[in-house]
This record gives structure tokens, C-alpha cells and sequence, in this order.
């Protein structure tokens, strides 16, 4: 079953195609990363899957339903980047005047507990610390006991302890059932926990599979190694893609063809040294996939 399906989706605004044809589903169960630079089209698909809007052609479905339907709606959580709530109430009160608006929430201690927020229950929430504001709202988005939860950079904000229990608070929900939907920039956190990878540019759908999948239908490899060869040398070598010129005089380059590269840099620079060679990230091949575009949720 799909937790979302998107058929042939077309979304303008008055000349402006946010999403162009667009074809995807996300199986339930799964957890699934959107990702593509500024303009790519996911603050449109996130809308279309929250039904604030309706696509000019194709259809949206959401957990088998239309998500402009109240019923289809009381199953989906959002935490998104811009947090308003009755700042004056405390942590649990808000939970609690939350919770009273679903069917069947979960109940407040349980989603004190997945935020990692229990500490500050009793704290107003005009109190908090930018990092547990994103906690609270995380709770907000997941005391009604959602079947989809759609996360816009989630982690922001947040220190090493909370992401740790940010993630934790996800598996637990994952083992529940639920269907998860991340946009972040930290393309790290994708790389470790999502299942699946999404890539939008321009509006259109350019890669779709596992973060393993998505690095190899790219083919790019990454090589680092020191040299005395200068700027121009090293921008001269074959097979160079991209060139990031790091301290000690470290060079790191994407490439399509490592043993071209690395056997021209062994002819051309007797001193070479601390030589790796490596499958690309994930970073690398999102910047292959949307054109160098900045990496943006």
C-alpha cells in the first residue's frame, strides 16, 4: 500500500510550473527524504500532500484518500519550519489542547516521552530553548497519533542529544506503523536513515531509490590526495569533474573516471601522497542530479 501517490501532478502559479508531470509514491511504512535545491517543488508537494492546495492536473492521493478530506487529514502530522502555537500555555497544556483535536491521539506522556520533552512539561513553552521549541513542535506533530508524518528540517536548531533522541522518537513511531517524509539539508542524517531517496529539480522527478541506488546512478567516485601540483595543474588533470581545494595542499575531486584521474596525477606529481579513493556521498551526487544547485530543503 502507498501512504501517498502522486499521478501525472501538474502545479502552477501564474506562469511559474512548480511541478511538472509529476509521478511518485511512497510506500507506507517506509521513510522516505525529498530533496532538491530552492524552487525544485517541495514546499508544493508537501502542500499538495497537506491539502492546502489542489494540483491544476493529475490526482493526490494520501493514505487511499483525498487530503483535503477531514478524515484523510486527522491521520496526518506536520512539523514544519515555521512554529506558531499558544506560546503562553505550558508544554503539556498545549499537548493536551492538541491531542483533544484528533480522534485518537496518543496520549500526552507517550508524546512527552518520543520529544524527549518531559523535563519541560510543566515550562511554558515562550521558555524554551530554540532547540526544544523543535522538539515541542515535533511533539505537537505526533500526539494525534499520525499514519503520515511530514518533517520539514526537523533537526535544526537541535544539539547532538536531541537529534539522538529526535531519531530514537522516530524509530519508535516507524515500528508503529508509521510512514515517514523528511526535507532536510543534512543529506548525512538521509544517507544513515531513510529508505528511500526522492530528488526534485525544476519541478520534475530526477532520481527516485535507496541512498546506495541514488550514489550509484550518478557513477561519480571521489578523489583526495596531496600534491605539490598547482591550481591550474590540478584543474588540467582528465576525468576531473569538480575540484575543492582543501588545506596542506589536499586536493578533492568528483570523477567519473578515477583510474584516468589518479593515473595522470601519479604521472604528474612524483610527491603524491595519502591517496583515497572512495564511492561519492550522497552530497556529491545530489549536486550531480540538480546541476551544482545548492543543497536545500
Amino acid at each position: 500500500m502507498n501512504a501517498v501517490r502522486f499521478e501525472q501532478v501538474t502545479q502552477r502559479f501564474g506562469t511559474l510550473t512548480a511541478l511538472s508531470d509529476l509521478d511518485l509514491e511512497l510506500p507506507a511504512g517506509q521513510l522516505s527524504a525529498l530533496l532538491g535545491p530552492n524552487g525544485a517543488g517541495k514546499t508544493t508537494a508537501i502542500e499538495l500532500m497537506l491539502g492546502l492546495s489542489a494540483p491544476v492536473s493529475g490526482s493526490v492521493q494520501v493514505l487511499g484518500g483525498d487530503p483535503r478530506d477531514a478524515a484523510t487529514r486527522s491521520h496526518v502530522g506536520a512539523m514544519l519550519q515555521d512554529f506558531t502555537a499558544p506560546l503562553g500555555l505550558n508544554v503539556r497544556e498545549l499537548l493536551s489542547l492538541y491531542a483533544a483535536l484528533y480522534p485518537a491521539p496518543m496520549p500526552v506522556a507517550r508524546a512527552l516521552e518520543l520529544s524527549g520533552l518531559g523535563a519541560q512539561a510543566a515550562q511554558r513553552a515562550s521558555g524554551l530553548s530554540g532547540g526544544q521549541k523543535r522538539r515541542l513542535s515535533f511533539a505537537l506533530a505526533v500526539v494525534g497519533r499520525p499514519r503520515l508524518l511530514l518533517l520539514d528540517e526537523p533537526t535544526v536548531a537541535m544539539d547532538i542529544q536531541s537529534r539522538a533522541a529526535f531519531w530514537q522518537g522516530i524509530a519508535d513511531l516507524r515500528s508503529e506503523g508509521c510512514t515517514v517524509l523528511l526535507t532536510t539539508h543534512l543529506l548525512e542524517e538521509v544517507d544513515r536513515a531513510a529508505d528511500r531517496v526522492v530528488v526534485l529539480s525544476r519541478g520534475r522527478l530526477v532520481a527516485d531509490g535507496t541512498p546506495y541506488s541514488v550514489r550509484q546512478q550518478v557513477g561519480l567516485s571521489r578523489v583526495r590526495f596531496t600534491s605539490s601540483l598547482s591550481d591550474a595543474q590540478l584543474r588540467a588533470l582528465p576525468g576531473a569533474e569538480s575540484l575543492e581545494l582543501g588545506s596542506r595542499q589536499q586536493a578533492t575531486f568528483r570523477t567519473r573516471q578515477p583510474e584516468v584521474l589518479v593515473r595522470a596525477a601519479l604521472g604528474a606529481a612524483p610527491d603524491l601522497a595519502h591517496l583515497e579513493v572512495t564511492q561519492a556521498s550522497l552530497e556529491d551526487a545530489f549536486l550531480s542530479l540538480t546541476g551544482d544547485a545548492a543543497v536545500s530543503a
